[in-house]
């Protein structure tokens, strides 16, 4: 009778991020043997230095802005004012509340084994982290993704940020220059404008946020000259030096080359998936976009699974997070879930936040889709009127029944707005449901009840 081999986990889940540790602590319920490994810090890049640091500190600076502006109301505004230090050690204070920001002690608490270190497979059931063997009988890849550098002249001579390490500045500086104009670029461009940082944004393309619908790039510009951001579309940065105390970015717009001095460089311009792991030797299938799964995530070799932006760049968040629970799922049992992407939700943490959902209008003019879509601005809302909040809208796009197959919210809430509109696109409600739903009256959801009747 063959003996079936032996393994010294059940589950090796490399990674400790947002794709992996979901699923870590779903494992480790089931009373098998688990490990995490990680190379980096633990809890990877949302409780560390992503979404829950850098939306504390968007939260600080939107309550500062709306304090200096609040002089309207009739309130008194002359003394108001911020300390930096305090504002990281609010940031400090929201991370630690995770319980998972680098903390080994969060996953051995649950019984699962923790290794720090780079993994690397030497056969398909077998990893080394630093020069210690591990093997397992199945495994979840969580690598995440990696900010791309450019090959720029002068960057290796000269000090630089990514999102990764702009928020350990101990006073925000007198001048930012940020090369990429992404969520992420545009989220620390307003934090630090808030806070009186003179910002220009570097963009390759006409518009900023090309994938979201052409009003969004429209309003961000406008809001961009009200904050001091001077963004810089069709702009290649050629080189970059150490200027004093001070750094130099000499850039390329249209035919013309200027340059400009500033405190600091910013680079939140693309990323990597993290594949260097030896794949090959798992047999694990890649290329540039990352690692290649089916609809359960699973990889080309069958016990390998893999999850969050290692596979899909563009991932965010609250997709992550839901594949990690399916992987979960799936390598406990053979009646595999699928992971349904459908409809992507996409969002901006600026102020006004942006969010979209489905497609948007370009797109469907790609495809030639017949579609009807509906803009209405947030002042044709009672809310816009008692709070003072002008710069928004609310826009729908149905098919030709009139089913909502995408949207777009610009307003202080839309992260929160846009699950109505997320819901109504997965389960193909009409518009007519959409007017015919109660919203409370004087708030921001007003404009998605009178965007839907536009389209009746």
């Amino acid at each position: 009778m063959t003996q079936k081999p032996t393994f010294d986990y059940d589950y090796i889940i490399i990674g400790s991020g947002a794709a992996g540790s979901p699923a870590a602590g779903i494992l480790a319920r089931s009373g098998k043997k688990i490990a995490v490994v990680e190379k980096s810090t633990f809890g990877g890049e949302s409780p560390n230095w992503g979404d829950i640091p850098t939306g504390a500190m968007i939260h600080a600076a939107a309550a500062y802005h709306q304090a200096k502006t609040a002089a309207k109301f009739g309130l008194r505004t002359n003394t108001v004012g911020y300390n930096y230090p305090s504002l990281l050690s609010w940031k400090q204070t929201a991370t630690k509340r995770t319980g998972v920001n680098d903390s080994r002690r969060y996953y051995e608490k649950q019984g699962i084994s923790v290794f720090a270190g780079n993994a690397h497979f030497l056969s398909p059931n077998e990893i080394t982290v630093n020069r210690r063997h591990l093997s397992a009988r199945k495994f979840l890849i969580a690598t995440g993704s990696e900010w791309n550098i450019p090959n720029l002249p002068g960057l290796t001579d000269t000090p630089y940020h990514t999102p990764k390490t702009i928020l350990n500045l101990t006073k925000p500086p007198k001048s930012l220059f940020i090369i990429g104009s992404g969520p992420t670029a545009l989220e620390l461009a307003h934090l630090f404008s808030s806070f009186g940082t003179k910002v220009y944004i570097a963009e390759r393309s006409r518009h900023i946020l090309p994938t979201f619908d052409h009003e969004v790039s429209e309003l961000l510009v406008q809001d961009a000259k009200k904050r001091g951001i001077t963004l810089l579309p069709l702009t290649r940065v050629i080189a970059v030096q150490k200027n004093g105390l001070l750094k130099r970015v000499t850039f390329v717009q249209g035919n013309v080359e200027h340059s400009v001095r500033v405190g600091e460089i910013l680079i939140a311009d693309g990323r990597t998936p993290a594949t260097d792991l030896g794949l090959e030797n798992a047999g694990v299938k890649y290329n540039a976009a990352g690692i290649t799964v089916n609809a359960s995530l699973q990889t080309s070799a069958r016990h390998i699974f893999a999850a969050g932006s290692v596979v899909d760049i563009q991932a965010e968040t609250h997709a992550i997070l839901e594949q990690s629970r399916i992987c979960a799922h799936n390598l406990q049992h053979r009646n595999m879930a699928l992971f349904d992407s459908t409809p992507t939700i996409r969002t901006v943490f600026t102020h006004p936040q942006i969010a979209q959902v489905g497609v948007n209008q370009l797109e469907c003019q790609r495809t030639h889709l017949a579609i009807k879509t509906s803009l209405v601005p947030l002042t044709a809302t009672t809310y816009s009127n008692i709070t003072d909040e002008r710069s928004g809208f609310v826009k729908l796009i149905a098919n030709k029944k009139r089913v909502i197959i995408g949207g777009t919210i610009v307003a202080s809430h839309a992260s929160e707005m846009i699950g109505e509109l997320a819901l109504a696109v997965r389960h193909g409600l009409t518009a007519e449901q959409l007017v015919t739903t109660p919203h409370c009256f004087t708030t921001a959801s007003e404009a998605v009840r009178i965007a839907a009747g536009k389209l009746l």
